[in-house]
């Protein structure tokens, strides 16, 4: 009883420093809502917006629309402290797969495109 009570709060410790050492619980529901998204080719570019909507986040999912393309695979990641994102919507020139990170009521994201060959970063402001 004694060993299996001391390796529990050996245990209890390691995890309360681990999670110590990054944000605890981020709030994944932070991203349901209607996000503004820059979608600019090169920072010297005027903005082109469209819209990431989403709907509903459920555990380690999420659903919406991202530029007008229903949202497939949606999965979210908070394991590392941080509220991460992949998805992947698709037209007729193929796959897009999508991938996000919040931080500071922001999304900062990349996107590539199978199809017509790029990748592009993005940014998102909630609005």
């Amino acid at each position: 009883m004694r060993t299996a009570l001391g390796s529990l709060c050996v245990f209890v410790l390691a995890a309360c420093a681990t999670t110590a050492q990054v944000n605890s619980c981020p709030d994944s529901q932070l991203l349901v809502g209607t996000w503004k998204v820059d979608l600019r080719a090169t920072p010297g570019d005027p903005a082109y917006f469209q819209e990431l909507v989403v709907t509903a986040v459920q555990g380690g999912r999420f659903s919406g629309t991202f530029y007008g393309a229903p949202i497939e695979q949606g999965r979210i990641n908070t394991d590392w402290g941080a509220v991460r994102i992949a998805f992947v919507t698709s037209d007729q020139s193929g796959p897009y797969n999508h991938s996000a990170t919040l931080a500071d009521g922001r999304l900062e994201g990349l996107t590539n495109s199978t199809g017509r060959d790029f990748l592009s970063y993005w940014s998102a402001a909630k609005r």
